[in-house]
């Protein structure tokens, strides 16, 4: 199966994958989640807002089914591949990015990998249902590893609780069959941590950097901006930047926006400043 799929390692896949930042633009297509939901649902309004992220600079696209905002109301697979196949099968011939699907519901991967998505991006860092791994392997497709938790535990030393998590996570691809080459990690900003712990994680990013794997970053619009900015979901770019470049400085080699098109300009002076090859 692998042989025929654009999969082919990440660095097949995402050849500046380390040589620069790459941006990933988020496709919801969910009625509820909390910055766009209900916006890009319709197939055509969809394939209509990868096509201009593609255009404005983005590595990969997102597509994602379920919303993950707190308080969000939990989808079968069926439903979620209603919702995502269709628009991965439009895009895929479409676009000349990678299309990443934001799940972890092994049979979502499946049906989203079979459809033409390429990554697979899991928010329970492959442990919700392991056999998602096993699926990426078939495909030969890479993986993100997000970090999450039921609960939030403010006195925890969250870096020291993803190091235990990811090395779960990497135990479980690699069992699978998943090179470590094709393995990225996701601290989950946002995701089972108090504002303070999210501030903390991008401070200490660098300590997730050893480990050896690449690093994607999420800040987009979430609510520890709002809470820094006093600002809703639809006025918190700038603060996403800052977070973002703060990100880019202390290791991150990917980004996942809403907002491409400034992060991507962002994102390259920052490299510049790093002294990144463009």
């Amino acid at each position: 199966m692998s042989s025929t799929h654009p999969a082919l390692a990440d660095r097949a896949l995402l050849p500046d994958l380390g040589r620069r930042t790459l941006v990933m633009g988020i496709l919801n297509v969910t009625p509820d989640s909390f910055s766009d939901g209900g916006l890009f649902a319709p197939l055509e309004a969809a394939v209509a807002h990868a096509e201009a992220m593609a255009r404005e600079g983005a590595d990969i696209i997102d597509v994602g089914g379920e919303s993950t905002r707190p308080g969000h109301v939990a989808v079968d697979a069926a439903d979620e591949i209603e919702r995502v196949v269709p628009i991965i099968a439009a895009l895929s011939p479409r676009i000349g990015v990678p299309i990443s699907i934001d799940t972890y519901k092994a049979a979502t991967a499946a049906a989203a990998l079979r459809a033409g998505a390429a990554i697979v991006n899991d928010v329970w860092g492959l442990q919700r249902e392991p056999e998602i791994a096993r699926i990426a392997a078939e495909f030969g497709a890479p993986v993100v590893a997000m970090h999450n938790r039921d609960t939030i535990d403010a006195g925890l030393d969250i870096v020291d609780d993803m190091k235990r998590f990811f090395a779960h996570s990497i135990a479980i691809a690699r069992q699978a069959g998943i090179a470590d080459r094709d393995i990225i990690l996701d601290p989950g900003i946002g995701f089972g941590k108090s504002p303070a712990q999210n501030l903390e994680a991008l401070r200490r990013l660098g300590e997730l950097t050893v480990l050896g794997h690449p690093i994607l970053v999420g800040t987009s619009r979430k609510s520890f901006i709002g809470r820094i900015l006093d600002k809703p979901p639809s006025e918190r770019v700038n603060g996403t930047i800052a977070s973002n470049v703060a990100a880019i400085i202390a290791g991150a080699a990917i980004i996942r926006v809403h907002d491409v098109a400034p992060h991507v300009e962002a994102a390259r002076v920052t490299d510049a400043i790093l002294g990144k090859n463009p």
